[in-house]
């Protein structure tokens, strides 16, 4: 009689069980269709109890995308602070003589600012002061030459790990000691009927020797899909894929190839309009050349250009994902501890940093600063961890909280949980290329103060499928 009466309860719990786990937000999320062989990695977790709110594979390494920013920037304010300024010198080799000639050279040296003649943010009529800084230092003409000098990176250029798809195009551009210009050039198309090649109209910044291999074709498409290729420095470029077809001005961005170089032309240009002449055309200075000297000439400073402070580079960086800003961050860490920057020695940095901090960086596979390597790997535990630090920990707590999007207001996020009970509430970096979608960041709602990762690559569905599943899965979770 009693085993009779124990089968049914028995039932029950198994259904009950059935049921509850079936409810469960994490549970829902990993069975989604669209997810079906995706490789996933979940962590969220209170931040003032340490206790995990759900979790599936969170110490898996997976792709981040520009999650991985979050990386970069925490590092820097911690190790270089909020107010760190990037400094650009201008000095001269040779003397100047009585009537005012400088029987040298000019340089400008760069140490990885990424605002110079930038259309984010920074001092838009610096040219101007570098101009009077000349004039100051009594020169009224050069007999030598401006060389953009670049010896405070190494020659790589474009990282070892992007993809061939990528290089070329202003998102992946060159990371040199001078960026300019947002290190971006843009080429302006006018497309005819489909099929046909589009006719470049116009380059900017014009750029002497340059050549655009044109292989565009116009097609039926309302959006941009061409693609730049090219070499670092190289002049020769080419230009693949579609663009739609009858626009009379379509502008497509590509990388700048010397955004040093074009910084140099630019302010010897400016000197001349000034009435200064110089006998020269403008030149570069590597860290190879640096190597190669046997004795480098006596410099005098006659001005120092600081940037804008970190704190509102970073604000940049995460809000907008700025892959240029994120890679000149990246690099320029290393010159904390070493004369020449360079990729390696900044990862270094940054895997000793948060492993003296009590984070797992087994759980970090790191081989840029903005995430746009396939070859990138972090666990959605680590992205958490991070996060808690900087929001329980850091004194820098307030100015990286602040960088990041606000989602359905601000940013990347400005159209992500949008009229949802979680509009405001979430603050995160997103991160997607190629059938990757990840997002770490905080949930604020109520007493709730969640620090979270979620990573998605390789779902079945569209990029915009594998977020309305993410979305779901946060608003979930706030449920519980």
């Amino acid at each position: 009689m009693k085993r009779n009466n124990l089968l049914p309860l028995l039932l029950l719990h198994i259904i009950f069980s059935i049921n509850l786990y079936a409810q469960n937000p994490v549970y829902k999320f990993i069975n989604n269709p669209i997810l079906k062989s995706a490789n996933i990695s979940v962590m969220i977790k209170d931040m003032k109890t340490g206790k995990e709110i759900c979790s599936h594979r969170p110490y898996s390494a997976t792709i981040p995308a520009s999650t991985m920013k979050v990386i970069t920037t925490a590092t820097a304010l911690e190790i270089l602070g909020p107010d760190f300024r990037y400094e650009t010198t201008i000095n001269y080799d040779g003397n100047i003589s009585a009537d005012g000639t400088l029987n040298g050279n000019l340089y400008i040296v760069g140490s990885g600012d990424p605002t110079l003649g930038s259309a984010k943010i920074g001092d838009q009529n610096f040219l101007s002061k570098w101009v009077e800084a000349v004039k100051k230092a009594g020169i009224k003409q050069i007999n030598g030459a401006i060389f953009a000098d670049e010896s405070l990176f190494d020659n790589e250029g474009y990282n070892s790990k992007w993809s061939w798809d990528d290089i070329g195009n202003y998102y992946a551009p060159g990371i040199y000691a001078l960026a300019y210009l947002d290190n971006t050039l843009r080429v302006t198309f006018r497309s005819g009927a489909v099929g046909t090649t589009p006719d470049i109209t116009d380059i900017s910044p014009k750029i002497k020797g340059l050549e655009i291999e044109n292989n565009l074709l116009s097609s039926k498409i309302t959006f941009d899909s061409a693609y730049f290729y090219g070499a670092p420095k190289s002049l020769y470029r080419s230009v693949r894929g579609e663009i739609p077809a009858n626009k009379t001005a379509f502008v497509v961005k590509a990388e700048l190839p010397c955004p040093g170089l074009m910084l140099a032309n630019d302010f010897q240009q400016r000197l001349f309009q000034s009435g200064i002449k110089v006998s020269q055309s403008a030149a570069e200075f590597s860290a190879k050349e640096v190597q190669n000297e046997k004795k480098i000439a006596q410099r005098t400073t006659i001005y120092k250009h600081l940037s804008v402070p970190l704190s509102q580079i970073i604000k940049e960086t995460n809000e907008r994902s700025n892959n240029l800003f994120a890679e000149q961050i990246f690099k320029s860490l290393s010159l904390k501890y070493d004369k020449v920057a360079t990729n390696k020695r900044s990862l270094d940095i940054i895997r000793k940093y948060w492993k003296d901090k009590g984070l797992d960086v087994k759980q970090l596979v790191q081989h840029d600063g903005s995430g746009l390597s396939p070859a990138d790997a972090v666990s959605a535990s680590l992205f958490a961890d991070l996060m808690t630090y900087m929001y329980t920990k850091s004194n820098n707590k307030e100015v990286f909280f602040n960088s990041l999007p606000i989602a359905g207001r601000t940013g990347t996020l400005a159209g992500m949980l949008k009229n949802t009970t979680l509009e405001g509430k979430v603050f995160a970096k997103s991160g997607t290329i190629e059938r990757v979608r990840s997002y770490t960041g905080y949930i604020l709602s109520g007493d709730k103060e969640w620090a979270f990762a979620i990573m998605v690559n390789n779902a079945n569905g569209s990029s915009w499928q594998t977020l309305k599943v993410i979305e779901d899965l946060l608003i979930d979770s706030c449920k519980k």
